[in-house]
Formats: structure tokens, sequence, C-alpha cells
């Protein structure tokens, strides 16, 4: 896939079809934009409005079930960006993904996790989608998820 492709036609490329946004499960925004960054709250696999996994990696969840978890909070995080600025073809770069995966003590695989997501970006932004980032174990999360996704982008100037 070449790089001169938008975010938007690499999507059409790819056959990707975003999922509508996510709507807060809390008192927060999906996104809050200050100057040309654009923070995008932690997203939770909801697939068309259910939870694809409840529980901790490995022991009640697989590390191919949390893969695709990723991949959907990832998908979640686009549709996100997309009603917030319109377009994909408006995020400059990618600057930071932060993934937090619900682990049993003594699991250190939560990088492979975080790579799902990190792939996608390169996907779908291609060198604009190389970032910095954090794969976090934790005890629990939201809703007994087992992957939630935090991003950040900075976007074109208006």
């Amino acid at each position: 896939m070449s790089d001169q492709q938008t975010p938007e036609t690499r999507l059409a490329t790819l056959e990707i079809k975003l999922p509508p946004a996510p709507a807060p499960v809390a008192a927060y925004v999906p996104a809050r934009r200050s100057g040309n960054l654009l923070f995008v709250s932690g997203q939770i696999p909801f697939a068309d409005g259910t939870l694809m996994a409840t529980g901790r990696v490995p022991d009640q969840v697989s590390e191919k079930q949390a893969r695709a978890c990723a991949r959907q909070c990832t998908l979640n995080a686009l549709a996100v960006v997309r009603d917030a600025l319109g377009s994909l073809d408006r995020v400059a770069q990618v600057v930071r993904v932060g993934c937090f995966v619900a682990s049993e003590p003594g699991f250190g695989g939560q990088p492979g996790i975080a790579n799902e997501a990190s792939e996608l970006m390169l996907a779908v932004f291609g060198e604009a989608g190389r970032h910095a980032r954090a794969a976090v174990g934790s005890v629990s999360l939201p809703l007994n998820v087992p992957v939630e996704i935090e991003f950040l982008f900075e976007v074109m100037p208006d």
C-alpha cells in the first residue's frame, strides 16, 4: 500500500468499515481536542453494542481473544476520531497509544496484544502511524474488560 494514499482510502483498500463511534459509559467525552492534539478516551472492546469478552488474560481470555479485543478498541477509536474531525484524513500523525491489559500475575504478553493496535495504526496511517506506546498489565479494567486502549493524535491545523 502506497504512503501516497490517505487514511480514508487505506481503510477502503483494507476493506475496513468503521463502527459507529461508541458513546461514553460514564461522565467523560469520547475525545477532547487541545490545539492540534486530539486525546481519545480509553476505548473498550464493544462490538455491535456488546462487549467482546470479559476477564483477565490469559486465564479467562486467551491472548488471541485479547488481540481481537485490541483491534476492536482501535476500530472504535478510529470511529471516534472520524466523528470528532469529520475524516481520518485530518490526522497528521499518531503520537501515542496506551494499551492496558487486565492480566493474571506473571503474565508478560501485553506488548503482543498492544501490537494489534500498533499494526492497525500503521496500516491505516502509513508512516504517520508510527507512535510512542505503553503496554501495561492491570489487575482489572472497567466493566471487567480484558483490554482498554487510549490514543493521542496530532491533527492538521484548522
